[in-house]
C-alpha cells in the first residue's frame, strides 16, 4: 500500500502548473513553484524548496529542509538531503549522491547537519559523490565517479577520487585554456 500525500490533479491545488507522477509522494507542506515536473517514485519531504521550471526525475528523494533553485534537472536516483542548497540552473546527473553528516555514526543522537552548497550553473556528474561541507562554484563541473572532498573553484571541472582540478571550463562547459575571466 502506497500513501499519496499529494496529487496535483485537483482544480483547488495550492500548486499552479506543476506536474505531479501519480506515483510521488509528496508533503503538503512543501514549497514547489511553477512549471516544476515530479516524476515516478519521488518523494519529497517537509519544508523541501523547489524554485520553477524544474524537473525531479525518477526515483529521487528530497529531504526535509533542501533547497532547490529555479531550471534545475535533477536526474534519476538522486538523493537530496537536508543541508543541501542547490541554487538555479544546476544539472545533478543520474544516482549522484550527496551527504550531510560529517561524522556518520547510527546511535550519534546529536549529530549535526553539515551544510553543502551548489552554486549557479553547476553541473554534477553521473554516480558523483559529494561529501558534506563543501561548495562547487558557479558554472564548475564535476566527472562522472568523482568524489568531491573539497571546495570547487568556479568554472573549474575536476574529476577522480578525491577529485582534483583537471581543467577550467566556460559557461557552457567547453574545456578552455587559462582561468575564465
Amino acid at each position: 500500500f502506497r500513501r499519496v500525500l499529494f496529487r496535483s490533479m485537483s482544480a483547488n491545488s495550492k500548486y499552479k502548473n506543476v506536474f505531479f507522477s501519480p506515483t510521488s509522494e509528496v508533503s503538503n507542506n512543501v514549497e514547489i513553484r511553477q512549471g516544476t515536473k515530479i516524476w515516478q517514485n519521488v518523494q519529497i519531504r517537509e519544508h523541501a524548496i523547489i524554485g520553477e521550471d524544474c524537473i525531479i526525475s525518477k526515483d529521487c528523494y528530497i529531504d526535509t529542509n533542501a533547497k532547490l533553485g529555479d531550471r534545475c534537472k535533477i536526474q534519476n536516483g538522486v538523493s537530496i538531503y537536508w543541508g543541501v542548497t542547490i541554487e538555479d540552473d544546476v544539472f545533478v546527473g543520474p544516482n549522484a549522491c550527496f551527504s550531510n553528516d560529517r561524522i556518520p555514526r547510527a546511535f550519534n543522537k546529536e549529530w549535526k547537519v553539515t551544510p553543502t552548497i551548489v552554486k549557479k550553473g553547476a553541473s554534477i556528474g553521473a554516480n558523483a559523490t559529494i561529501v558534506c561541507g563543501v561548495t562547487i562554484g558557479e558554472y564548475a563541473m564535476v566527472a562522472a565517479g568523482s568524489v568531491v572532498t573539497k571546495d570547487v573553484e568556479p568554472y573549474s571541472l575536476v574529476m577522480g577520487n578525491p577529485a582534483r582540478h583537471y581543467s577550467y571550463v566556460d559557461k557552457m562547459g567547453n574545456k578552455i585554456e587559462g582561468k575564465p575571466k
